[in-house]
This record gives C-alpha cells, sequence and structure tokens, in this order.
C-alpha cells in the first residue's frame, strides 16, 4: 500500500507535534505501508518570512520571493526526516523540483504541469519514506516557483496521482470538513463524505480547510481525499 500524506504549519508547529506526526508516519511503515509525506512550514513561518522580506524591499522580485519562502517547506521537510529518524526509519527529504513537480513560470501562484516521480519510486523502493517539502516545485528555466497559498495541499493530490497512490491524507486542525467553522460554531456539523463540486462551493464561500487547486486537481483525477485532524484522532471527512 502506498500511502500520502500532508500536515499543515499547525501540525508540525513544535518539535513535540512533529514527532507526534513522525510516530504516525513510522507506525505506517512498520505496517509494510510505503509512504510519501508533504509537509507545510511550520507555524506562522511564512508569515514571517514575509515581514522580513518586506523589511528590506516591499517590492522583491517574485522569482526571488519564491526562491527565499520555498525554504520555509525545506526546512520542515529536513526536521520531519530527522524526526522519522529517530524512530529507527530510513527517510530522505526532497524539495519540490528534487521530487519532480514542474509548473508553469508564475511566481507566487505557479501551476502544477506535470509530475515525474522517478525519483520518489527509487527512493520508495530502497525502502524509505519520502518527505517532500510542499508549496513548490520548478519552471521550465529551473528557478523554484510556489504555488500559492495553501499549495501543500495540491502538492499532495499531484503526486498521490503521479504514484497512484491508495491513499491520500490530509492532516489538519480540526476533525475533517464542517458547514460551518467549528472552532467559532460549537453546533458546526461534520460531513462524512461531500462531493468535489460541494466542497469547491464551500471553499468559494470562505472555507479553508482545502486548498482549491487541490480539490480540482482530485476531481479530475478522480483521487479521494482524506481529510483528518492530526490531533484527535477522530474520523475525518472523505471529499470524493
Amino acid at each position: 500500500m502506498l500511502i500520502v500524506q500532508k500536515y499543515g504549519g499547525t501540525s508540525l508547529q513544535d518539535a513535540g507535534r512533529v514527532r507526534t506526526a513522525a510516530r504516525r508516519i513510522t507506525g505506517l511503515a512498520q505496517q509494510g505501508a510505503q509512504v510519501v509525506v508533504v509537509v507545510s512550514a511550520q507555524g506562522d513561518m511564512t508569515d514571517k518570512l514575509i515581514e522580513k522580506a518586506a523589511q528590506l524591499n516591499r517590492r522583491g522580485s517574485a522569482r526571488e520571493m519564491d526562491a527565499y519562502l520555498a525554504a520555509g517547506e525545506q526546512m520542515s521537510a529536513g526536521l520531519m526526516t530527522m524526526a522519522i529518524g529517530a524512530f529507527g526509519y530510513a527517510a530522505v527529504s526532497l524539495t519540490g523540483g528534487q521530487a519532480g513537480i514542474h509548473t508553469d513560470g508564475v511566481h507566487g501562484n505557479a501551476r502544477i504541469l506535470r509530475v515525474e516521480p522517478e525519483r520518489i519510486q527509487k527512493e520508495l523502493a530502497e525502502g524509505k519514506v519520502v518527505v517532500v517539502a510542499g508549496f513548490q516545485g520548478v519552471d521550465p528555466e529551473g528557478d523554484i516557483t510556489t504555488l500559492g497559498r495553501g499549495g501543500s495541499d495540491t502538492t499532495a493530490v499531484a503526486l498521490a496521482a503521479a504514484l497512484h497512490a491508495d491513499r491520500c491524507q490530509i492532516f489538519t486542525d480540526v476533525d475533517g470538513v464542517f458547514d460551518r467553522d467549528p472552532r467559532i460554531y460549537p453546533d458546526a456539523t461534520r460531513f462524512g463524505r461531500i462531493g468535489y463540486d460541494k466542497m469547491l462551493s464551500l471553499i468559494e464561500n470562505g472555507a479553508q480547510v482545502l486548498h482549491d487547486r487541490s480539490v480540482e486537481l482530485a476531481r479530475d483525477h478522480g483521487i479521494p481525499i482524506e481529510v483528518l485532524s492530526a490531533f484527535t484522532g477522530n474520523p475525518g471527512t472523505i471529499v470524493g
């Protein structure tokens, strides 16, 4: 079984949360699964990086901002790989480009054109957990591009499609998809299953649990997405 898991920034906010995710990942590996992990930057790292850049140049080039911001996910990938290694499992971290994610040249909001997963498949065949920096790829010039806010979701779905994964799981800070924000409305109702178009409608109306392009990509490739809490272990929502 091949499983793609994505962990958002709040799921990786500190060392304890990274360790919790690594324990879940190695548990799957122990059961014989091949695991590809997509990670976002930790906590509010991206916002902090943007603030630092603005102190120097509020009109810096989009190309250089992409090269700079992509570092947040790369740091997460390195930390996650080290955490997995601490549990005694072989793992390797890859940038979006190393993972074979090719995009157009729209810096700051690039679209994935294709995925060439041979490097990932090679590492999996060698028995490693593969940790991929989300939110990024490379354009036709070989320059780093970023996929826009929430782009790590799209990275995960694109990899699941290219690898013909058995599962694509998105770990977040809520127990799945709700009709309203459960952090604000205690009586919000969780969907056990929701269709792609309904999910896109919720996103249009402000739901932030998934990136819209990830849902469109999942719909186009017929990939169900399982949205789960990284903290509770409760049932989540199947989008598909």
